[in-house]
């Protein structure tokens, strides 16, 4: 008997995007109301003369296509790849939320997906009668919630609020609450999205764990995730999508591997970030990114080169009296943070209801490798008030900037701080009068 719990065949996803055609006047409400006034006959007419009848042009986005793939029992695979690459389109599928439009997919065995955190909870209903909804919602039997319940609450850390409604939760408490009830679940394939980029740090690692408990109990998993560390940690096998098609299939360290060089290669100086993920959502935003050495606009710096960051910021006007500071962190591929760089709220150039420019200048002093960049905004009291991952891709050339190239066998860490030496003379007893 085969141990394949999932086959993939030709599996494809095509929507539907509509474009507004150039030189055509801006919709208001009188154009709807005039358009949904045309009696059906009208309607018919412009579809059979092969006209349109509104102002949009359409478009045929497939977001995933041609994906063949096999998935054994008791096998852990890591999906990676850059934003829009159809990572969460797969899952979507795979979970039966939305129809391929092409390909078929074989389930053997329960289905149990992870996919948003607290979908199913109600803010006016208690934690306790969140639990009993939320796991109904994501299949659990009420005999498994109530024999789980004691240690879903521990997990969560919420037992002094059990009985408040999820609406007074601060936003940590409902993401505690919500990932207890969900990883608390015991199906034969598990399918994750991105869970574990909620809540704090030491939340997360606790996340981490209880995932490696999952996956060290035999039961197959779909873990997507932007922490090439926990993907490495959790996962035996991985993939990389790149424009819905899978482009690497192999060991979960050589998919990272494969996906940060390729990554890499896109060597883009300037990031539009407006439309991207955030960690955080609010009215003061970073719109934009540009990384440059002191002559060029590049993403390849030598050893203590300058780099410049150059931000473009975008910040409410409900927002002009919190203080607001530019960050930017390089992190390496096990997503730790290797350097870091803020602007101090004294210097904040910035005008509230309109968009600013910061730049940050930094020498890059670590170790030839390639790193990632995120950046954001922080509030004078240090909260983050905007957070966007994977915005640049550098890489640091083995060479210093005098040209000298780099031994590794001198033992250089990450980061080379730049120390100043001064020579003294021994200090001794005064012996000039004798």
């Amino acid at each position: 008997m085969s141990d394949v719990v999932l086959r993939i065949e030709n599996l494809g996803k095509k929507y539907v995007i509509r474009h507004q055609v150039q030189n055509v006047h801006y919709v208001v409400l009188r154009d709807i109301i005039a358009h949904n006034a045309r009696n059906a006959l009208g309607r018919l007419r412009d579809r059979v003369r092969g006209a349109s009848s509104s102002s949009l042009k359409r478009e045929d986005f497939w977001a995933l296509r041609h994906v063949d793939l096999e998935i054994r029992q008791g096998e852990v695979l890591g999906v990676i790849g850059r934003n829009g690459a159809g990572k969460s389109t797969l899952l979507k599928l795979l979970s039966r939320i939305t129809e391929p439009t092409e390909g078929r997919v074989t389930i053997t065995g329960r289905v149990a997906s992870l996919l948003e955190v607290g979908t199913g909870f109600h803010p006016e209903l208690t934690g306790r009668e969140n639990v009993f909804l939320n796991g109904s919602v994501l299949g659990m039997e009420q005999s498994e919630i109530r024999r789980k319940f004691d240690e879903i609450v521990a997990f969560s850390e919420v037992e002094k609020f059990l009985d408040t409604p999820v609406k007074r939760y601060s936003s940590g408490m409902y993401v505690r609450l919500a990932f207890a009830v969900a990883a608390h679940l015991e199906p034969e394939i598990l399918i994750v999205d991105e869970v574990l980029a909620v809540g704090d740090v030491a939340f997360q690692k606790k996340c981490l764990g209880k995932m490696k408990d999952v996956a060290g109990g035999g039961r197959t998993v779909l873990f997507v995730g932007h922490n090439m560390s926990a993907v490495k940690t959790l996962c035996h096998t991985g993939i990389v999508l790149k424009s819905g098609e899978i482009l690497f299939r192999g060991s979960a360290e050589n998919a990272v591997e494969q996906y940060l060089e390729h990554t890499n290669a896109e060597k883009s100086y300037f990031v539009d970030v407006e439309g991207r993920p955030r960690r955080i959502k609010s009215g003061c935003v970073i719109t934009s990114v540009m990384v440059q050495s002191m002559a060029l606009k590049t993403t390849r710096f030598a050893i203590s080169e300058d780099m410049t960051f150059t931000l473009t910021v975008r910040l409410d006007e409900q927002n002009a009296q919190i203080g607001v500071s530019v960050f930017v962190l390089l992190l390496d591929c096990e997503d730790k943070v290797v350097l870091s760089s803020f602007q101090k709220d004294s210097d904040t150039p910035y005008v509230y209801g309109r968009t600013s420019e910061v730049k940050l200048t930094f020498a890059a002093d670590i170790r030839p490798d390639k790193y990632m960049v995120a950046c954001g905004l922080v509030s004078r009291s240090g909260e983050a008030i905007d957070w966007v991952d994977e915005v640049l891709q550098l890489e640091i050339m083995p060479v210093f900037l005098d040209g000298k190239p780099f031994d590794d066998r001198q033992g250089i860490g990450y980061v080379r701080p730049r120390v100043s030496y001064e020579r003294q003379s021994p200090q001794g007893p005064d012996r000039g009068g004798e």
